[in-house]
């Protein structure tokens, strides 16, 4: 499934990333080598992006604890059925185990993140996300939310390696944001495809919030996708982690291209008009086809040792590596 549904652009953002951080760490060792020489103190930032692969391991290793010792950890007897999606989502999208899973305290936001430490993968849910999969509202949203993350997982967004490599990337304007919103259309591709028709919901709520999802005409803001120009309308995209909210909806509901990372789509498909099951399951690639929901054995939980960051806002990639919704 990685093959197919990860953005075309995606590989060539992740080499542009790389290059550039490449680029910014032969920097910094010849900053090293000046500073030695003048007798001089290197400049800080040079330091840091030296230490970055100290800084990366420690950052990722609190993340990882901070969920362990405050978040409630999803399990097949507490928080049942979002175990049963991750369990779900973990066998669909070709993961040899089941991440870890955590609820943490979301006071009002709308959020949830994938990220990993060592040889552990896990998941993040704000509660008030995770209240969307309850008996009163729609589960189909919160089983796209977590086949989304788990689709991070699974292209291989939250390996230290990818993180570390494209870490100097993320201070260079337009570069780490690219990569980011390409990863986030495939994440997205992963979330689709195993849940097409909890898609709309789901961006429905990251719009309007729980209370307000319901109220949210998605086609009308899709449609402004194509008859929103502007500078800034292109500057606001390319400066975000994700792709802009309209950008992405209409991405998802136009299944025949993959989503615009740097210019507004031009053709509105299916102007003004609703978009029926069979339409909003078109895969996002030609020959591509949803994985069947079939009964198979659930993998092994995840174990230290099985195969395969920024400030808490909604919607980002931090620099210590995880990625969020």
């Amino acid at each position: 499934m990685r093959r197919v549904v990860r953005h075309p652009l995606e590989i060539l953002t992740l080499v542009v990333a790389i290059m550039s951080s490449a680029l910014v760490l032969a920097w910094a060792v010849s900053e090293f080598v000046a500073a030695a020489a003048e007798g001089r103190e290197p400049d800080i930032y040079a330091v840091l992006l030296v230490l970055a692969p100290l800084l990366v391991w420690f950052a990722r290793g609190q993340f990882w604890a901070q969920q362990r010792l405050n978040g409630i950890k999803l399990t097949p007897e507490q928080f049942p059925e979002a175990h049963a999606m991750l369990v779900d989502a973990a066998v669909r999208s070709g993961l040899p185990y089941v991440p870890d899973a955590y609820v943490v305290l979301g006071n009002g936001m709308i959020n949830a993140a994938a990220s990993g430490h060592g040889f552990r993968r896990f998941v993040v849910v704000y509660s008030d996300l995770l209240e969307v999969g309850g008996a009163a509202r729609d589960p189909e949203a919160l089983r796209f939310v977590i086949a989304h993350e788990v689709g991070h997982i699974a292209a291989g967004h939250t390996s230290y390696w990818r993180v570390l490599g494209t870490f100097a990337s993320q201070y260079l304007p337009v570069v780490g944001t690219t990569l980011s919103r390409a990863q986030e259309y495939t994440a997205d591709n992963y979330g689709h495809a195993l849940v097409p028709e909890g898609a709309r919901l789901a961006m429905a709520t990251l719009a309007g919030g729980k209370y307000l999802n319901r109220s949210v005409d998605v086609d009308a803001m899709a449609d402004r996708a194509v008859t929103e120009p502007g500078l800034f309308v292109w500057v606001a995209n390319a400066l975000s982690t994700h792709p802009v909210l309209a950008w992405r909806m209409h991405a998802l509901r136009d299944r025949r291209r993959p989503g615009r990372l740097l210019w507004r789509p031009r053709q509105p498909w299916l102007w003004r008009q609703p978009v029926d099951a069979a339409q909003h399951r078109i895969p996002a690639h030609v020959g591509f086809r949803p994985t069947p929901a079939v009964a198979e054995p659930a993998p092994e939980p995840s174990r230290v040792g099985s195969a395969a960051f920024t400030v808490a806002v909604p919607a980002t990639q931090t620099r210590d590596g995880h990625v969020g919704l």
